[in-house]
């Protein structure tokens, strides 16, 4: 049996959800040991690299109100968001905004000294609160600055974790690798929380860190839980060329331009009354338009992108906000902002689904809950409105970490009898199955041909034989001899990691895949060619995924959450 080591609650994952539950869950309870497990240290969680802001309503006095911040968002979700949901991330978040600035956020202030916010896509008014364009790193910072003031939080910096225990329905722990050392060890409590953030780095253009990989969402959907409405990719439209490095919102918020060939700000054809501000599935579907009909740029890689031009805000503005964003375009693509447009294209950036999660963020395994983008809650439905995701991790990281901690207080003095044959089970798997395993493909090559067939056949726009294409060459690539690590070293073996991670992010692949051809409408984030119109007779409900074995997973349905507004056509 392999070394155990016993806390009251494991938080898998360091960004913002993470890290707002330990805080959550120490300070609910001084006495329980919260654990934390990252397969990174702390601030490289990809958290960090969120830009533009952080949504809440804090000016209703100016304009601002809380029923409207829950229209947009219900309303960008193309109406597939659960709206109790939507309503309970917006009636909390103006909490969480001036706890932040308790904790010492640096929120960027209005002349008068009040925290100020911007404008951002898809919302009635501005409300993205911001901190120059680096939001994700202050908070970040803030909070894991904070965590410090609690001796009941431990961190386990470098530990991949790799399958999770279960007794029957509930929870029990995880088994997981220290890298460091390569000990396989597991991890005892009677609660846990997964915040092991997106599956992003399925596709090969992407503003996800390299390690955003589904670990923490194959880790789940192994151990019989569902996944929610993984068809749901959210495209970003402004992605820089060629590295996929995001150019934040924000850029747009303070008023930058979308630009064709022909010099003109496209958007008024799309979205005339929000124009560059429109929601970012439009944004996005209208980006590819104009490139199909020849208005578009080509980028000296031979991709066809459109510009992004700041130029007119002038550089002390440039300098005050996007101080990140220009350093960015002058490192990666040679542009400084201040002088010329940048070149941008849509590149994937969140996924909407994830672990399915009722509105507690409690998973279907008792004593397991998932919070920020592992789970799907329902907040953001079909397409997810700027700003909402670091709000989404701040407030279910606070709920899903004092339900854990009280979850731990009722099972304190119960031993918890982790199964052997389980603990067996999962060496079994990771050492004869894959580190020990043998095989001629090389599994870096079979990684990029699966990122490179979602970039293709599972991009902005899909349809049937694309998508079935897509779905074919993933499982050709599951079932080639790809499962073999040859750096045997022990310690430090990134390439048993990578391996691992490869393997998630396969399965992973084919439940978009499978989600995206059997959803034959057009909703939000998910444009269909062969059916371009939403469907709310047929396909207004969130797909279940179910894993079956190495077979293709099950699907199953289930209906959305109505308490206020029933669905419109979606006009900006």
């Amino acid at each position: 049996m392999a070394d155990t080591i016993s806390h009251d609650v494991l938080i898998i994952g360091s960004g913002l959800a993470g890290l707002r539950a330990a805080i959550a869950a120490a300070a609910t309870d001084k006495s329980l040991s919260i654990a934390v497990i990252s397969k990174v240290q702390v601030m490289r969680s990809h958290s960090v690299s969120a830009e533009g802001g952080t949504a809440a309503v804090l000016y209703e006095e100016e304009g601002d109100n809380q029923e409207s911040h829950i229209y947009d968002t219900i309303k960008g979700s193309d109406f597939l968001a659960d709206q109790d949901v939507a309503e309970r991330l917006v009636r909390n978040m103006p909490f969480e905004i001036y706890q932040l600035d308790h904790w010492g956020m640096p929120w960027s202030r209005r002349k008068d000294g009040r925290i100020a916010q911007r404008k951002f896509g898809g919302y009635s008014f501005p409300r993205a609160t911001f901190a120059q364009d680096k939001v994700g790193f202050y908070e970040m910072q803030t909070l894991y600055d904070t965590c410090q003031k609690y001796d009941n939080i431990h961190f386990y910096n470098e530990w991949f974790c790799t399958s999770i225990l279960r007794d029957g329905s509930s929870f029990q722990g995880v088994t997981a690798i220290e890298i460091k050392t390569g000990n396989f060890v597991v991890f005892k409590a009677p609660a846990g929380i997964i915040c092991t953030g997106g599956a992003g780095r399925i596709y090969s253009f992407s503003t996800y860190a390299f390690s955003s990989t589904p670990d923490g969402l194959d880790m789940a959907f192994r151990a019989g839980l569902a996944l929610k409405d993984m068809e749901f990719v959210q495209f970003h439209p402004t992605g820089i060329m060629p590295s996929g490095i995001l150019i934040t919102e924000g850029a747009r918020g303070e008023g930058g331009y979308l630009i064709n060939n022909k010099g003109e700000r496209f958007m008024s054809k799309y979205a005339p009354g929000k124009m560059e501000l429109a929601p970012r599935d439009v944004v996005s579907r209208s980006m590819i338009r104009e490139i199909q009909e020849g208005r578009g740029f080509k980028h000296e890689t031979g991709f066809d992108c459109m510009k992004l031009d700041l130029t007119h805000l002038g550089a002390e503005r440039i300098k005050e906000v996007l101080a990140g964003i220009r350093e960015i375009g002058i490192k990666f693509s040679g542009i400084d902002i201040i002088d010329e447009p940048i070149e941008v294209r849509p590149v994937c950036h969140y996924m909407m689904g994830g672990i399915h999660a009722n509105i507690d963020g409690a998973t279907e395994l008792a004593g397991l809950w998932t919070a920020g983008e592992a789970a799907c809650n329902s907040t953001h439905g079909a397409n997810r409105l700027g700003a909402n995701s670091t709000s989404e991790c701040i407030v279910w990281g606070r709920i899903t970490g004092e339900l854990a901690a009280k979850h731990a207080q009722s099972k304190k003095s119960r031993s918890l009898d982790i199964s052997h044959s389980q603990v067996a089970g999962e060496e079994k798997r990771i050492y004869d199955g894959l580190f020990r395993g043998s095989g001629s493909v090389n599994p870096y090559q079979v990684r990029k041909e699966m990122t490179d067939v979602m970039d293709e056949k599972a991009y902005v726009f899909r349809n049937e034989q694309g998508l079935s294409e897509a779905l074919k060459k993933v499982r050709e690539l599951k079932a080639s001899m790809w499962k073999h690590v040859d750096d045997k070293a022990k310690e430090y073996n990134t390439n048993f990691v990578n391996v691992m991670e490869i393997d998630s992010m396969l399965r992973t692949a084919e439940v978009v895949l499978v989600g995206a051809l059997n959803r034959q409408e057009s909703r939000g984030a998910h444009a269909r060619t062969d059916y371009p119109d939403r469907d709310d007779t047929r396909f207004l409900q969130h797909t279940l995924a179910y894993y079956d074995g190495e077979g293709e997973p099950r699907m199953a349905w289930q209906p959305v959450t109505f308490t206020r507004y029933a669905p419109v056509e979606r006009k900006y």
